[in-house]
């Protein structure tokens, strides 16, 4: 969920820009009480109004026309595409038990699709409802409801824009992981679904005193996988086309944790989720929030950015750079040093190489090696290779700072709300890789070729 705020704001367009390309997700929580103002709204277009006796704590709100064009337009500048979440429960009947009845009506939405249209405003992706599915957050739908709404969609989508191609993707359910949900949907949504959507917060609750032990934990970052491998196989198993994306994920829930979730610290946690995901085909890792709560990428107020923004902006530029390869290591220890040393022969692994000890410092060294195999790696050339580092460290060794500095130079806009470049150190390739404590390594091997990688 983005809360986009100032669209004027300097800082928050070069942060977008600085992405490019990028997917903005609209949507979250109150996308399901929205009305769409359209061109002969008759009723007044009221915002939300916070009212704990209604559902998710507000009364119903309306998006004004007005709006709609200027966050078009503001994408439009920056270079961004964007998803924008329908309201899944127009139509429908919350009953007091917390499940729905009753099929979803389209006819708001279809005003705005065909409004967008007109307007020639390019959405990437429209994504049905939010959180509904499973047990659900303050209502459910049931999976058979759901393939029956997302059918809805996909033929008002076929229908508004026949022969426009590419179409905005099919975008559901957004919410979180429930196996036998998900496998229902899944199977019956085959020949209209593009994007099976999910969230993730598995670090827990935002007021939860033990995020930062948990994050600190490499058993407990490693209990993320299952949720990721889970999904790609029932994606194999239904026959569906449909790629996996993480369409949410702050890491604690209920807006996160001040100086935890926006601070160096979450950056050891995100950048193992995006490393995870990946692992298990997740196309698009969307993150809670690029401004909003204690879990945005920027700050709520200065639209500074927050560690985490670094941390995101690296992983977008290097990872799957189509010249050499890149590699993330982290070092979750407040008193180790760690060398990883490379050699290449090719399959790749990583182990201990040698350790020793002085004073109360730790130092152990990893020799990260490849081992040749028919599809093999090679470093072209004879001369001196060389390798990009970028090392992400906390300010004064504060892991709930927010402040990152990048190779010892501390990463801040300037006057001018520029983006700071992020610029890498030139390594002698022979040289051991210096993985300082609580510290974070991207290392580009632009010489490498790992076939595996290519294939």
């Amino acid at each position: 969920m983005t809360n986009l705020g100032d669209l004027h704001n300097k800082i928050l367009k070069n942060a977008i820009k600085a992405f490019s390309p990028i997917k903005i997700r609209l949507g979250g929580t109150l996308q399901d009480n929205v009305i769409y103002q359209t061109k002969n709204h008759q009723q007044p277009c009221n915002p939300f109004i916070k009212n704990t006796t209604a559902l998710f704590g507000f009364t119903h709100g309306c998006l004004p026309l007005s709006r709609w064009d200027e966050i078009n337009r503001f994408f439009q500048d920056t270079g961004a595409v964007y998803t924008f979440g329908l309201n899944v429960l127009t139509g429908k009947t919350v009953l007091k038990n917390g499940s729905t009845i009753g099929a979803w009506d389209p006819t708001n939405a279809e005003t705005l699709m065909r409004y967008t249209l007109e307007k020639k405003y390019n959405v990437y992706g429209w994504e049905l409802g939010n959180e509904l599915s499973g047990n659900g957050i303050g209502t459910s739908i049931s999976a058979s409801q759901y393939v029956a709404d997302t059918m809805t969609l996909g033929k008002m989508v076929n229908r508004i824009y026949k022969g426009i191609e590419p179409k905005p993707r099919i975008i559901a359910p957004g919410g979180f992981y429930d196996p036998k949900w998900f496998k229902e949907f899944l199977a019956d949504t085959t020949n209209t679904l593009n994007v099976i959507s999910h969230h993730i917060y598995n670090l827990g609750s935002g007021v939860d005193k033990n995020l930062t032990a948990r994050i600190l934990d490499p058993s407990y970052l490693d209990l993320g996988a299952d949720t990721f491998k889970q999904l790609e196989s029932i994606i194999k198993a239904s026959g569906s086309s449909a790629s996996a994306w993480v369409g949410e994920a702050g890491g604690a829930y209920n807006s996160g944790q001040d100086l935890v979730t926006n601070a160096f610290v979450c950056s050891f946690w995100y950048l193992d989720q995006l490393g995870i995901s990946s692992v298990y085909d997740t196309k698009t890792y969307c993150r809670q929030t690029l401004v909003g709560g204690n879990y945005g990428l920027l700050n709520t107020t200065t639209f500074e950015p927050n560690p985490d923004y670094y941390s995101a902006l690296l992983w977008h530029r290097l990872m799957g750079k189509k010249k050499g390869i890149s590699i993330v290591l982290m070092n979750l220890d407040n008193s180790t040093t760690v060398d990883v040393k490379l050699s290449t022969n090719s399959a790749w692994r990583l182990h201990k190489h040698r350790s020793r000890t002085h004073h109360d410092h730790k130092t152990k060294h990893v020799h990260l090696e490849s081992r040749s195999t028919k599809r093999g790696s090679k470093i072209g050339g004879t001369r001196i290779r060389t390798r990009e580092e970028y090392h992400l460290t906390p300010k004064d060794g504060n892991l709930h700072g927010k402040v990152m500095m990048l190779n010892g130079k501390e990463l801040k806009v300037n006057s001018f709300g520029e983006i700071p470049s992020l610029k890498p150190l030139s390594m002698n390739y022979s040289e051991p890789i210096i993985v300082a404590p609580y510290s974070i390594v991207f290392v580009h091997l632009p010489y490498f070729t790992l076939y595996a990688c290519n294939s």
